[in-house]
């Protein structure tokens, strides 16, 4: 894929991969420099649900560290098996991708996890991070199909779908068996 100059600024691809925009998702795609982009909003987005799950019992400390990491840690489950189950697995014959390209779309497909901070407020809880999730999901979707120049939206659907599966698991687990209590 050739490499074309960014066209957008920062904040202007967090709105675009909002709006699932297909033309942001090819941008930082080719745009090397946006890897470090990408990390950021993974790591506010993970910071959102830290800060959001307060809205569960309380904002402590511990509790934001605790749900950050285990949001960081089902993002990076969910792109290393996303990534694997795409590219390795189920690839199109047009299926040219490498880890940074996958990384970068997965990255901004992160941008709606940042409503979650929101969640923090009475009532709102349960209803940011489902919205935040199925959001996700979608953003994901897109950002799967062209990384992987996916033609078929339900080879993208089928693949995240398989990631985010799991992901969930993984969080669900490590909540149980090390998370706080919630009173």
């Amino acid at each position: 894929m050739p490499t074309t100059a960014p066209t957008n600024n920062f904040l202007q691809r967090l709105i675009g991969a909002a709006a699932l925009d297909v033309a942001i998702y090819e941008e930082v795609e080719a745009d090397p420099a946006a890897t470090s982009q990408a990390f950021v909003v993974v790591v506010l987005s993970s910071l959102a649900a830290g800060f959001g799950a307060g809205g569960l019992g309380g904002v402590s400390f511990a509790n934001i560290v605790f749900i950050s990491t285990v949001a960081l840690l089902a993002w990076a489950t969910w792109a290393l098996v996303t990534y694997q189950i795409g590219a390795k697995l189920l690839p199109e014959p047009e299926t040219r991708v490498d880890v940074g390209q996958m990384l970068r779309t997965i990255g901004f497909a992160s941008t709606p996890g940042l409503i979650r901070v929101f969640a923090v407020l009475p009532g709102a809880t349960i209803p940011a991070f489902a919205i935040a999730a199925v959001w996700m999901l979608l953003a994901m979707i897109v950002a799967v199909r062209q990384a992987l120049d996916y033609k078929s939206t339900a080879r993208a659907v089928a693949v995240c779908g398989l990631g985010w599966a799991l992901a969930i698991a993984i969080a669900v687990v490590l909540g149980l068996f090390f998370g706080p209590t919630v009173s």
